[in-house]
């Protein structure tokens, strides 16, 4: 599933051709994705303006000028790419198709249709149910490490489960908590409420900076993930532990190398040695 850097790499190239835009028209190819789709979402999107192109978590915020505000999630296969909409011939699980004023088009394609789109105005949205029990976002300047020390202190969960956990962080996955934890030398076995002081503020940092380098290379491509010009995301290609295990551990010489265990149900890459 896309994490919080492919969603980030989708919103800005949705940005850039959508933003002041008029979506002039909303077709939708069929009533439901993963759920329903809102009633009368035609009617209330075509003729609007886009005013700002935003990111909550792993939700694709696309307010509107009147108010209203699409909310996107792209779930296991979804993708948005963006063409010209002269001459645009829907391909196989292209659900949902917007046209802009300005004669192009961003295609919702879903082959497992896990994705869906949902309609909320502005005023209600932080209560919104997907939204309103979200932690703070990590990129934000306000994250920090006694942020972090205060998220996880007393939880007596793994730091991996923890930071997996979208009311103690919004936005994280497995990928990059697995990458961030080897950064900041923590092991994914500690319990998270006794990641305090220096090591949750180098573990703050370390997510900060992960999440930065994974947005400059595009996201990291495993499946289905795409940047809005069809290309794939790179970081995939920077990772130093996730999907790793048996190869040496970067920087370090330990004999063991990269190993790998499951923690609810999710695999989770790791150094014994460095990460402590």
């Amino acid at each position: 599933m896309p994490e919080l850097p492919e969603v980030e790499t989708v919103c800005r190239g949705l940005a850039a051709v959508l933003d002041g835009r008029v979506i002039a028209e909303l077709e939708l190819r069929r009533p439901d994705l993963r759920f329903p789709l809102p009633l009368g979402l035609k009617q209330l999107v075509e003729g609007r303006r886009v005013s700002a192109v935003k990111r909550r978590a792993k939700y694709i915020l696309i307010h509107l000028d009147d108010g209203g505000v699409l909310i996107a999630h792209l779930g296991m296969s979804g993708r948005m790419t963006i063409g010209p909409a002269e001459g645009l011939v829907p391909i196989l699980h292209d659900h949902v198709i917007f046209r802009t004023d300005a004669g192009m088009a961003v295609r919702f394609n879903d082959a497992r249709r896990f994705g869906f789109l949902d309609y909320a105005t502005a005023p209600a949205l932080g209560a919104h149910k997907l939204l309103r029990d979200l932690g703070p976002e990590p990129l934000g300047n306000e994250f920090n490490g006694p942020m972090l020390a205060a998220s996880l202190a007393g939880k007596l969960a793994p730091v991996k489960a923890a930071l997996l956990d979208q009311k103690i962080v919004a936005g994280l996955g497995n990928i990059y908590v697995s990458e961030s934890l080897f950064q900041a030398g923590l092991s994914p076995r500690r319990l998270a409420g006794t990641v305090t002081g220096g090591e949750a503020e180098q573990l703050a940092h370390a997510i900060k900076d992960v999440l930065g380098r994974a947005i400059a290379a595009g996201g990291s491509s495993l499946r289905d993930y795409v940047q809005t010009s069809g290309e794939l995301g790179y970081f995939q290609h920077q990772w130093a532990v996730y999907g790793k295990e048996g190869e040496p551990c970067p920087g370090c010489n330990c004999e063991e190398g990269i190993q790998r265990i499951v923690q609810s149900n999710r695999s989770t890459f790791y150094c014994a040695k460095r990460q402590r």
